[in-house]
């Protein structure tokens, strides 16, 4: 659906020139919900810009739905851009047009006929609940409905891409996660292909099918959402994963043990077996837990757990190596004395 291909855009400022995309190649699939995650500057807006061609690259392609966007000038850019909506972290509502007003401003643009842009105007409220909105200001409404709005908006002309910059980073955490919901809930129906952009990994982790984390124009790690969160690659991914599933065990903790000390992953379905009991009671090892949950990340059960592992070098190794090949992940975080 989406293919950009060496990828870069540069800004002159006055200290020089900026590299604000650098060299990016991805690929977004047919119907997927894929996020671009990354800090403040580091060029996952620029980048979804370059997508839609708000911004025009400096060099790379951009194909969406294998017409090159990168070609196209006037005309044919506005007809391409007609399929591709997009939302942002701060509504952009005219405050003087009511909500069906508001929706019914993108179809009119669009050259809508306007028998059609009652009909169009009351399916899009109720796709995203609010029906009962349609005559009130956007003053009236709160961030989260705001947003429903500019969901109905985007997709008014029924867009066969969805880009979302930053589109819940303005509210509060129970509303993005209606939100979220709300653009999964599209996704599934519409078929629509989402790219969303966003700096909190929660969000990932809600919707997201792939993912790509960003770090100073470039992308640094990609990959499916549950491989990257079940083993990162990067320092900048293990930080923002962290930031969602911590499993640090406190130092004063950790002074006071004097065994093998263990963090245990179990991916899929392993993650509910019973490994850990069984390993506990083949081998002649005491294990204390010290930190573990099990995660679901697109539905799938993800595992973690710190242990400590005390008993003869011996026996803990041969613990460990049945652990492996149970289908554990075992990083052996510090020795025992």
């Amino acid at each position: 659906m989406i293919q950009i291909e060496q990828l870069s855009k540069t800004y002159q400022t006055k200290h020089g020139t900026v590299k604000g995309v650098d060299d990016v190649t991805l690929e977004v699939k047919t119907g997927e919900i894929f996020g671009i995650v990354g800090y403040s500057g580091a060029g996952k807006s620029s980048l979804i810009r370059c997508i839609n061609l708000l911004e025009r690259p400096t060099s790379g392609t951009v194909k969406v739905g294998g017409q090159d966007l990168t070609k196209l000038r006037g005309d044919g850019l506005r007809k391409a851009r007609l399929k591709i909506g997009m939302i942002f972290q701060h509504f952009y509502l005219i405050s003087q047009k009511t909500v069906a007003e508001n929706i019914s401003f993108a179809l009119r643009a669009a050259g809508t006929p306007s028998k059609k842009i009652g009909p169009r105007v009351d399916e899009l409220l109720e796709m995203v609940g609010l029906s009962d909105k349609r005559n009130i200001y956007p003053a009236q409404l709160s961030g989260g409905q705001k947003q429903r709005v500019g969901i109905a908006r985007a997709l008014a002309n029924e867009p066969a891409v969805l880009l979302c910059d930053e589109a819940t980073s303005a509210l509060d955490p129970n509303t993005t996660l209606s939100i979220l919901r709300l653009l999964k809930d599209i996704n599934r129906k519409l078929n629509i292909t989402i790219v969303l952009i966003t700096h909190e990994m929660n969000v990932v982790k809600e919707i997201c099918d792939r993912m790509a984390v960003m770090q100073g124009g470039r992308v640094i790690e990609e990959g499916r959402v549950y491989d990257i969160f079940a083993d990162p690659k990067t320092a900048l991914t293990k930080e923002f994963i962290s930031s969602v599933v911590s499993f640090n065990v406190p130092e004063e903790i950790l002074k006071k043990c004097d065994g093998t000390i263990v963090k245990v992953l179990f991916k899929g379905e392993v993650a509910g077996d019973g490994v850990i009991s069984d390993m506990l009671q083949s081998y002649p090892v005491k294990g204390n837990f010290l930190h573990g949950a099990i995660e679901y990340i697109q539905e799938l059960p993800l595992g973690i757990f710190v242990m400590e592992l005390k008993g003869g070098q011996a026996d803990v190794s041969q613990a460990i190596h049945y652990l492996e090949q149970r289908e554990a992940i075992v990083e052996v975080m510090e020795h025992g004395n």
